[in-house]
């Protein structure tokens, strides 16, 4: 009879696979029945092995996410959750007659049931392993409820225990419903449900056996959710550290896959020790061209030819998906795929390395591709496998082959985005190629094709060096392609194996730039900003804690019934008038700014809107910050470099604060107003300004500090230093820039004035323009986003110290701060957005 030669996964089989037939060895023999020659394939193989599956961290992660909400939902929404229960009895009409029963009988008996055909699938199969672990989840995941009902029943504030518990529950350790629990963590270390029948139709005995509880309410809503959210974390945490049966294919039913596709097996080898490279926590050989995680074999047909054979199981893939996904997340203004299943992975990776041979480049030639439930198939022609190469013997000319491979894939579209030292092989005739097209795409954006080109140059870089890397991209590109990766060279554009090797140094992405950007003229270099790709970075995280700062404050400090109070027993045309000061002060700041650049640069529309989105800017940083970010982000998109306008935008701020203190000198001394002065802390500015000078001295008496200030920052501020005397030495716009400020400045105390007016209170114009930017001064040195509360605080104290009734003083302060503050929000987010349409920020 036939013979087929299969070997199991036990000892003494594993002991025989030590000796591995490879590809060249001798074809299986003949046998014979019935006096015919039929050739047998030979088939040496292994069962997949229990694998951990990361899926299953993720499912717990949700699970344990999905508890933290619905107990959220409980204390503080509470009102839903009664709401969908009281929905759910009045839908229980049909069941009533289940209320005459004991809540304990159903529940026991849907527990029994669930217990013993799971079970019994599992025992008939003799996986014992898989059983013991479903055992243990179910205890556990009593355990770990009743320990939570205990907790929670043992805190000071009964609200959550009260939202959970139910009438067939009681505050201790059967708080909870530990039904739940138990049983899904015992289905869950039992499946997945794709896999056994009997967990599928357990898992719908549970959900209605849920429903039914919480209709006859027996068990709460909130209470139900929490234990099984509960269980499903324990049971996945359990089954991901013991690992899950891999159903993937293999043996004969990988023979029959293979037939379907036109392969009539001869031999079919695994490989069992393949010469393999990391890519992170999986193994990739450059024979199913670095494909992660997948079952190599060596096939060879009745008719002579040789294949490998890739076999990807649905579980190894995960790990490539989250990986893609966090890609997915990390990074920004480049596409990055995203093939869930295992099948659209190799269907992706098939049409991938037909594309690369359509446009002519040398790639692993693709045969065709299977796939079952669990597993999809790859097979690849076995005289088309590169070879590593000798990252140690890589001479320049390699690199401009690697380059000029890489260039003819950019240019049809097809980018191949994770360029790893792993990647670069050479053919079996010498020639460079570059491996792993699995992860690339095609019809690609401008922005990946960069990142691809940084990603080998930056490889290159560290192989061969900075210099013959940037000569053979130079060879093997252009100056002009070199130049536009410039804004791309970041470390987050470069994958961790290359990072990872020995010869990599830190300072080599900023050699890099710097010989890229030597080969640019001065404007094109000043003009390549970098490219925001990450969406997580410092910048970023302190972005967002700016504004969630900037969200406390307001919340914390916004008291609506007070403005709404202000704003309805205020004049309306007095208050008016303030909002008119208020855009006058916009009309200042403009000219201020405007006065300092050159005409052939200024967009006074621009400018003006620029003034206008600083308010909005103002929500998340100090009073100053905000604006002065947005003035130099202005500057940079209206042509100046960064050296050019910083300076304009320092120029403004000196030019304002100059005008700001020369009027509360010349006001002060006309007026005679000194009840104030003991209110500047003239000793504590003196303390701080000496414990400054102190630390700066001691830091320039380390000699290494010094050397590191005289070469690095004494030359950016010497530049810095002459492109302001350059532009605060025109007279004529700095005269301008002055009135614009002193505009701006005296439009601004006028509008206190006239807040001031709209509640019936009438004082001299020029001594409340002195006390308010006097007073205005002092609160925004509080860092709150635009000295909030601290402003409100100074205005309202200053000016009841010169005698303004509180109730007018605070009131005339909110009004105040509703014009110059609240109300920009909204207005500077509607001219940010002019301005990023215009290409002006």
């Amino acid at each position: 009879m036939n013979r087929i030669k299969v070997l199991q996964t036990h000892t003494k089989a594993r002991a025989r696979l030590r000796t591995r037939l490879t590809i060249g060895s001798t074809t299986p023999s003949f046998q014979h029945r019935t006096g015919a020659q039929v050739e047998e394939p030979v088939i040496d193989d292994v069962a997949p092995r229990r694998t951990r599956d990361f899926a299953d961290l993720t499912r717990a992660a949700i699970a344990l996410l999905t508890a933290a909400i619905v107990m959220v939902f409980a204390v503080f929404m509470g009102g839903i959750t009664r709401g969908v229960e009281s929905d759910a009895h009045t839908a229980a009409q049909a069941i009533n007659w289940l209320a005459n029963y004991p809540s304990t009988v159903l529940t026991q008996l849907v527990t029994i049931i669930m217990l013993v055909i799971v079970l019994a699938q599992i025992l008939v199969a003799r996986e014992w392993l898989q059983a013991a672990v479903s055992a243990i989840a179910m205890l556990a995941g009593y355990g770990t409820v009743w320990a939570i009902s205990t907790l929670i029943s043992g805190l000071n504030d009964q609200t959550l225990a009260l939202a959970l518990a139910s009438a067939a529950t009681s505050f201790g350790s059967g708080l909870l419903p530990d039904m739940y629990a138990g049983m899904a963590a015992f289905l869950t270390a039992a499946g997945p449900r794709r896999t056994r029948s009997s967990v599928k139709w357990s898992w719908n005995i549970l959900y209605v056996t849920a429903v039914v509880m919480v209709v006859l309410s027996w068990h709460s809503v909130t209470g139900m959710l929490v234990s099984m959210a509960a269980g499903r974390t324990v049971g996945m945490l359990i089954r991901f550290a013991v690992g899950t049966q891999n159903k993937g294919i293999w043996g004969m039913p990988l023979v029959t896959a293979l037939k379907s596709i036109g392969l009539d097996t001869a031999t079919l080898m695994r490989h069992q020790e393949p010469v393999i490279v990391k890519r992170g926590s999986l193994a990739a050989s450059l024979e199913d061209d670095l494909t992660a995680g997948s079952r190599l074999y060596d096939l060879e047909t009745t008719d002579g030819r040789k294949f490998i054979v890739s076999v990807i199981d649905a579980q190894t893939h995960t790990v490539g998906y989250l990986k893609q996904v966090w890609d997915w997340i990390r990074f920004t203004s480049v596409s990055i795929r995203r093939d869930k299943s295992v099948r659209d992975a190799v269907q992706h990776h098939f049409s991938m390395l037909l594309g690369l041979h359509n446009i002519k480049l040398p790639a692993p030639a693709p045969f065709g591709i299977a796939d079952t439930d669990e597993s999809a198939i790859l097979v690849l022609d076995a005289h088309t496998i590169a070879m590593p190469a000798n990252l140690k013997t890589l001479t320049k000319a390699d690199a401009v082959a690697y380059m000029r491979y890489l260039s003819v894939a950019n240019r049809r579209g097809y980018t191949h985005r994770r360029i790893t030292p792993d990647t670069l092989a050479r053919l079996e005739d010498g020639t460079p190629v570059i491996a792993g097209w699995l992860n690339g795409d095609n019809a690609s954006s401008s922005a990946n094709t960069a990142l691809d080109k940084v990603q080998l140059l930056s490889l290159l870089a560290a192989l061969i060096g900075v210099q013959p890397a940037i000569d053979a991209a130079r060879e093997a590109w252009s100056d002009l392609t070199l130049s536009a990766l410039a804004p791309f060279i970041q470390k987050v554009a470069v994958p961790s194996p290359t990072r990872a090797l020995d010869s990599w140094d830190k300072q080599l992405l900023k050699s890099l730039r710097s010989s890229i950007t030597a080969l640019s003229n001065e404007d094109t270099a000043e003009a390549a900003e970098p490219v925001t790709l990450a969406r997580f970075s410092w910048r970023s995280m302190i972005t967002m804690l700016l504004v969630i700062v900037a969200v406390a404050v307001v919340f914390t400090q916004l008291k609506p019934e007070e403005i709404i109070d202000a704003l309805t027993n205020a004049n309306p045309i007095m208050a008016v008038v303030t909002l008119i000061f208020g855009v006058c002060g916009w009309a200042g700041s403009s000219v201020s700014l405007g006065a300092l650049m050159n005409r052939g640069n200024r967009n006074n529309l621009g400018v003006f809107m620029s003034q206008v989105a600083g308010g909005f800017a103002t929500v998340s940083m100090p009073a100053g910050v905000g604006p002065s970010f947005v003035n130099l982000q202005f500057l940079r998109k209206s042509g100046y470099r960064n050296t050019t306008a910083t300076a304009i935008m320092s120029a403004a701020l000196v030019v304002y604060y100059v005008v700001y203190f020369a009027m509360l000198v010349l006001i002060g001394m006309f007026t005679g107003r000194n009840m104030l002065s003991g209110a500047i802390p003239t000793n504590t500015l003196v303390i701080v300004l000496g414990a400054v000078v102190v630390v700066l001295s001691i830091a320039m008496m380390i000699p290494p500090v010094r050397h590191w200030v005289m070469q690095q920052l004494m030359p950016l501020a010497k530049t810095y230093i002459n492109q302001l005397f350059d532009v605060l030495s025109q007279p004529k716009q700095l005269a301008i820039s002055c009135a614009g400020a002193l505009f701006q400045n005296i439009t601004t105390g006028l509008a206190f004035w006239s807040a001031l007016q709209a509640f019936g209170y009438s004082t001299n114009p020029i001594e409340t323009t002195f006390v308010f930017m006097l007073a205005y001064a002092l609160g925004s040195a509080v860092p709150t986003p635009g000295g909030l509360g601290g402003v409100e605080a100074a205005l309202t104290f200053a000016f009841v110290a010169v005698g303004v009734p509180q109730a007018v003083a605070l009131s005339a302060t909110l009004l105040h701060r509703v014009v110059f503050y609240w109300l920009r929000i909204p207005l500077g987010a509607a001219a940010m957005k002019w301005l990023a349409q215009h290409n002006l920020v």
